[in-house]
């Protein structure tokens, strides 16, 4: 699942007329990127979701044939519902027996997105793609030994966000939220009781004391095209990876 029904709000004033998933980056835009990397990864059916000018994402597709593979529209043109309500409303367009790879439209990486897949598959668990890197917000998630979700913390502000209470102590690993994760199917009935609207970090916060929620560490790369000021940054990112193809 592609999330691209964002109101692209830091990308102003690109996005005052055309959708965020639809910014161009070295001559292509996001969503195209997003969806040749996972066609090339082997993915043969996706789920797109919509709301900001989501009729020009629908033409974009259409215009490109679905780029070859089979595509579905999850339509959030009456209410945006952020990325939990997003997935949730989603649900009945996936495989039930199947893992989703959850990508976020705004990211460009070379993140290992099989082995999210995979190990979703093996485990039954929810599986985040998670890199040493800093994060500029100071925010991250909390990961115990064996690289479970334990909670989420904002080192500038000391505010700590857990089912835990010695969250911090159990944590080994912190990394910021990558916007990259395989989502297993099991984990749906525990949306039954939230709202229409929610964040998918909110229902990991919450699930991870239930349920196994999983950080896949890997050496790779991502950038967050999420402002006008990385757009150029994004540009060079994706001749580098076009190189070492």
């Amino acid at each position: 699942m592609v999330f691209a029904a964002g109101l692209g709000t830091r990308l102003k004033p690109l996005t005052d007329t055309t959708p965020k998933a639809l910014v161009k980056v070295g001559g292509f835009a996001l969503l195209e990127h997003n969806i040749l990397k996972l066609r090339d990864a082997g993915f043969e059916r996706i789920v797109v979701n919509i709301h900001h000018f989501g009729e020009q994402i629908i033409d974009f597709l259409n215009e490109h044939d679905n780029f070859g593979i089979d595509i579905h529209i999850s339509d959030e043109r009456e209410m945006l519902l952020d990325t939990g309500g997003g997935l949730k409303k989603a649900r009945q367009l996936f495989d039930p027996a199947s893992p989703i790879l959850i990508h976020n439209v705004d990211i460009l990486s070379d993140a290992p997105l099989t082995e999210l897949t995979d190990l979703s598959a093996s485990t039954g668990a929810a599986v985040l793609a998670i890199s040493r890197r800093e994060s500029a917000s100071g925010r991250y998630l909390l990961f115990d030994e064996d690289q479970r979700l334990v909670g989420w913390t904002n080192e500038r502000t000391g505010e700590v966000r857990s089912p835990f209470t010695d969250a911090l102590s159990l944590a080994r690993l912190k990394a910021p939220f990558a916007g990259i994760h395989a989502f297993h199917p099991s984990l749906f009935p525990l949306m039954d009781a939230w709202p229409d609207r929610f964040s998918i970090i909110d229902f990991y916060l919450n699930a991870c004391s239930v349920c196994p929620i999983i950080g896949l560490m890997a050496e790779f790369r991502l950038l967050d095209v999420g402002k006008l000021d990385s757009l150029v940054a994004a540009e060079n990112f994706i001749k580098k990876l076009r190189v070492e193809k």
